[in-house]
């Protein structure tokens, strides 16, 4: 028989209504990671503007804790590739963003195991594991928001990008698993799916993409990443943050197992 329980409101602070503030998180607490700059930073400062106490987690101790700072939360300095430091994280997290993510550049052939590995370990189990151990807390309270920063190019494939593409199709179909199990107890769980973001990641790789493609590095960004978009330019990480926070809003309780394409109309060719 389908499951038609529709959760009550959650208990403690986060029930009251929205104020005209905007701070419908009041009471909840958030997990971010990658949290220390680019669109994690973005996310952390937009949470904990709508009323989140956010945990700031990233391997950059300093950068984290003035994050922390900013934001009024707490820094946690953790090495995500390392699943013994992983599994201690906080499993008390009403909202998860799982965003931290690093990328290599090569063809097949070339691209170092080690590094795919790597890339695995950050962007696919350790959001598995992040989420394996909150969802107990979010199911005990009837509520939960799980937003993953996926890419285009977890919907889309591009040349060179063999362990980056993967570890980002691996997490669209964790997330969407985690969308119907966690559907009956008040959880959502959705993909973010921008295209190229000016952040530190996007920036450091234009060297390596001008190698790969054989072509000057100031050609990169108009030939090869808004190629394929048709708004010329790069999404900013606080676009990137509006969207998360949106899912975490009072708004999109319906949504669910979905991929919100950020990539500047890519996705329509």
């Amino acid at each position: 028989m389908r499951n038609t329980h529709t959760p009550g409101p959650p208990p403690g602070p986060a029930t009251e209504e929205p104020s005209s503030s905007g701070r419908f998180l009041t009471g909840r607490t958030a997990l971010v990671t990658g949290a220390a700059s680019g669109i994690g930073r973005a996310c952390a400062l937009a949470l904990a503007g709508a009323g989140a106490h956010v945990q700031v987690v990233d391997r950059a101790a300093e950068a984290a804790k003035a994050v922390a700072e900013e934001c009024g939360g707490t820094a946690l300095v953790v090495d995500l590739s390392d699943p013994v430091a992983v599994d201690g994280l906080p499993d008390d997290a009403d909202i998860v963003v799982n965003n931290a993510g690093l990328q290599h550049v090569a063809p097949v052939h070339d691209f170092p195991p080690e590094r795919f590995q790597l890339i695995h370990r950050v962007m696919v189990e350790a959001p598995f594991r992040i989420i394996r151990r909150t969802l107990p807390h979010m199911y005990a309270n009837e509520w939960g928001r799980i937003v993953n920063i996926s890419s285009v190019h977890g919907l889309r494939a591009s040349p060179f990008k063999v362990g980056y593409v993967a570890a980002k199709h691996a997490l669209e179909g964790l997330s969407k698993v985690v969308a119907l199990e966690g559907a009956p107890h008040g959880v959502t769980s959705n993909c973010v799916n921008p295209g190229y973001v000016r952040t530190p990641l996007v920036e450091d790789q234009i060297a390596a993409q001008a190698l790969a493609h054989g072509i000057p590095a100031q050609d990169v960004v108009e030939q090869i990443m808004l190629e394929r978009s048709a708004i010329k330019r790069l999404i900013e990480p606080d676009e990137v943050a509006r969207a998360a926070l949106w899912l975490c809003s009072p708004h999109s309780g319906y949504v669910t197992g979905t991929s919100l394409p950020l990539d500047g109309g890519w996705t329509a060719r």
